[in-house]
C-alpha cells in the first residue's frame, strides 16, 4: 500500500480498514513511518488522528523510538477537548515544520529521508513546546486548581455540630418577658425545623460542600455567619453586618449598589476547610425567611415590572418565547412585560427553557438548613421585633437597630399578604396547587400556614 498516492478525502477510511488503532500507535516498520509522514500533508494528519481518536503525543513517541507493539497509552483516548487541541497543536506543527526544514539536513542522507527525518523532527519539536507550554500553563493555574479544589471537597461534621446552639440570654434579660417569650419563639422554630428534616431528610452521612455554603456571608468581629435569602431583607442585613464590621458607621450611608456589588463581606466558601468547619462550629449561624408565595410575588415585582438590564433579557425573553402566543417582535427582542402567570408557567416548567435564580429558589436550598444547624432563624413578617433581638443576644452596639427604609422602588407599596393573593388569584386552582407543592418543604420546615384554603 503506497500511503502517498491515496486521495486525502478518503486516505484515512482507507488506512483505518487495513491497520487497527493499537497497530497504528505500534507502527511495524520504518518504512511505514517514511511513507505516512511524507505522503500526507499536515492537515490530512489531523482528520486521521481525530477520527481514528489518536493523540499526536502518541504519534510522536513512536516515531521517536521506533516501538514495537506497545497497549494503547491512557492520554491516547480521544474526546472533544481533544479534538479542539489537536487542531490547534496541528496547525502550529505544521508551521513549525515549515519554519525548521534546514535545522537538521544531513548531506550524507538520501532526498527523501532527509524529508520525513525533518518532518518527524519538527513534530517532534512541536511536541516538546507544547509540553513545555503546558507546564507553565499548570504554574499559573496553581491557585485556580487549589481553590476549584477545596470548593468541591466535602466538609464532615458531626449531626450536631453547633456549639452554640442557640446564645443564652444575659442574667438581667431571664426576667424580661420580652426576651424570655422571643427566646422560647427562637426553640419552637428550631425544634419544627429540626423535626422536619429528621421526617424527610437523611442526616445519617452530615455532608457539607463549599457549595452548601456559598450563600453564607462572614462576620467575624461579632462571630456571625449570615445566609442570604432574597427579598427576606438581605440588603438591609448586609448593611448591619457592614456595620458591625466597621465598614460603616450607619446602615443609611450604604447605598443599595455598595451593598450588593461592593464585595465588602465575606463568604464562608472563600475560607479553606479549617476556616470553614471552625466557623461553622464556633459562629452564631441565622438566616431570615419570609412567606414563600409572598417571597415570589415581590421578587416578580421587583425584577418584572421595572426595568432591568439583565432579568428582562435573560429570563424576560425566553419566558416569552416559550409561553406567549403570537408575541410580538418587540417583546421577543426586550422580553419586558412578562405577566404573572407566565412566570409561574416558567417556574413549573420541569423544562425551563432558563434556569433557576436564587430570587425564588427554595429556602432549603440557598441554606441547606438540614445540613447546617442554624442558631438562629428569624422571620421577615416580624422583622423589626426579630432582628433587634438577634443583634441583643450578639452584643451589638446598642445604637444600632435594624433598618426600616425601603431602598428600592420606595415610592412602590411592600408586597402584603393582600397583594400576594391578587396575583395568585390570576391562576388556576391546578397552578396554584402546584406553585404550593413547588415551595412545600419550605412551608413545612418554616411553619408558614396554607396561603389558601383550597390547597391540600
Amino acid at each position: 500500500m503506497q500511503v502517498s498516492q491515496v486521495p486525502l478525502w478518503n486516505w484515512h477510511e482507507r488506512f483505518s480498514e487495513e491497520y487497527t488503532l493499537k497497530n497504528f500507535t505500534s507502527v511495524q516498520t520504518n518504512q511505514m513511518h517514511k511513507q505516512l509522514w511524507d505522503g500526507i500533508q499536515g492537515h490530512a494528519i489531523m482528520n486521521f488522528l481525530r477520527i481514528n481518536g489518536i493523540s499526536m503525543s502518541c504519534i510522536a513517541e513512536g516515531i521517536k523510538y521506533n516501538m514495537g507493539f506497545q497497549p494503547p497509552r491512557k492520554d491516547c483516548i480521544s474526546s472533544n477537548n481533544q479534538d479542539r487541541s489537536l487542531r490547534k497543536i496541528t496547525v502550529d506543527s505544521v508551521a513549525t515544520i515549515k519554519q525548521s526544514d534546514s535545522l537538521h539536513l544531513s548531506e550524507n542522507m538520501p532526498t527523501k529521508l532527509q524529508s520525513t527525518d525533518r518532518r518527524q523532527s519538527s513534530i517532534m519539536f512541536a511536541m516538546k513546546d507544547q509540553q513545555n507550554s503546558e507546564e507553565n500553563n499548570s504554574i499559573r493555574l496553581h491557585k485556580r486548581r487549589r481553590r476549584f479544589i477545596i470548593k468541591k471537597s466535602p466538609i464532615l461534621i458531626s449531626i450536631n455540630s453547633s456549639i452554640l446552639n442557640l446564645p443564652t440570654l444575659k442574667s438581667e434579660d431571664r426576667n424580661n418577658n420580652k426576651w424570655k417569650n422571643l427566646y422560647q419563639i427562637q426553640r419552637e422554630r428550631k425544634r419544627i425545623m429540626r423535626e422536619t428534616c429528621s421526617k424527610y431528610k437523611s442526616n445519617n452521612r452530615r455532608i457539607i460542600t463549599p457549595y452548601h455554603v456559598s450563600r453564607i456571608f462572614v462576620e467575624d468581629k461579632y462571630r456571625v455567619l449570615y445566609c442570604e435569602v432574597p427579598k427576606a431583607g438581605c440588603s438591609n442585613w448586609k448593611r448591619v453586618l457592614m456595620v458591625l464590621n466597621g465598614l460603616a458607621s450607619s446602615t443609611k450611608d450604604i447605598q443599595h449598589n455598595t451593598v450588593h456589588y461592593g464585595n465588602y463581606l465575606k463568604r464562608l466558601d472563600g475560607f479553606d476547610h479549617k476556616g470553614i468547619y471552625h466557623r461553622l462550629n464556633t459562629y452564631t449561624k441565622m438566616l431570615f425567611i419570609r412567606e414563600p408565595f409572598e417571597k415570589l410575588v415581590s421578587a416578580f415585582r421587583d425584577k418584572f415590572e421595572h426595568p432591568n438590564n439583565y432579568y428582562h433579557p435573560v429570563f424576560g425573553k425566553a419566558i416569552i418565547s416559550r409561553y406567549r402566543v403570537n408575541a410580538t417582535k418587540e417583546a421577543l427582542r426586550t422580553g419586558a412585560g412578562v405577566t404573572f402567570k407566565e412566570f409561574i408557567q416558567y417556574l413549573l416548567d420541569v423544562h425551563r427553557p432558563v434556569g433557576m435564580d436564587i430570587h425564588w429558589d427554595h429556602v432549603n436550598r440557598l441554606c441547606s438548613p438540614c445540613l447546617i444547624d442554624y442558631d438562629f432563624v428569624g422571620k421577615f413578617e416580624s422583622m423589626e421585633e426579630d432582628a433587634n433581638f438577634f443583634l441583643h443576644l450578639i452584643g451589638a452596639p446598642q445604637n444600632l437597630t435594624f433598618p426600616k427604609f425601603k431602598d428600592r422602588h420606595s415610592n412602590e407599596e411592600r408586597t402584603t399578604t393582600k397583594i400576594t393573593k391578587q396575583y395568585f388569584a390570576q391562576l388556576s386552582p391546578s397552578q396554584r396547587q402546584q406553585s404550593y407543592d413547588f415551595y412545600y418543604m419550605d412551608y413545612l420546615m418554616f411553619n408558614y400556614s396554607k396561603p389558601f384554603e383550597d390547597l391540600y
